[in-house]
């Protein structure tokens, strides 16, 4: 599987990760049910996926508010992505 997957242009270039790098192989990893290994190899594998699963969801189930739930798991997203590279970063640098 992971000779289909796309190369991280940052890291062949810069030879740093990037914000993304390892969420192929954690949604890999997730579909072969390593979950404690993909949460290891991109923490923001499951809040991402939860926002998929809402927006699929809201595409055939309107409610009021719907748009205060995605704004949110937009933002927790976000922000699990950050912390994690920074942390990943910081490991990194020491």
């Amino acid at each position: 599987m992971e000779e289909f997957m796309l190369p991280c242009l940052n890291k062949q270039l810069f030879g740093i990760d990037c914000m993304g790098c390892g969420a192929q192989r954690a949604l890999v990893l997730v579909f072969q049910g390593e979950f404690t290994a993909a949460f290891k190899m991109f923490p923001a594998i499951y809040p991402i996926l939860l926002l998929l699963l809402f927006l699929f969801i809201n595409l055939f189930f309107k409610f009021k508010g719907d748009w205060y739930i995605k704004a949110g798991l937009i933002i927790f997203s976000a922000a699990v992505i950050i912390g994690a590279y920074l942390y990943k970063m910081s490991f990194l640098i020491n």
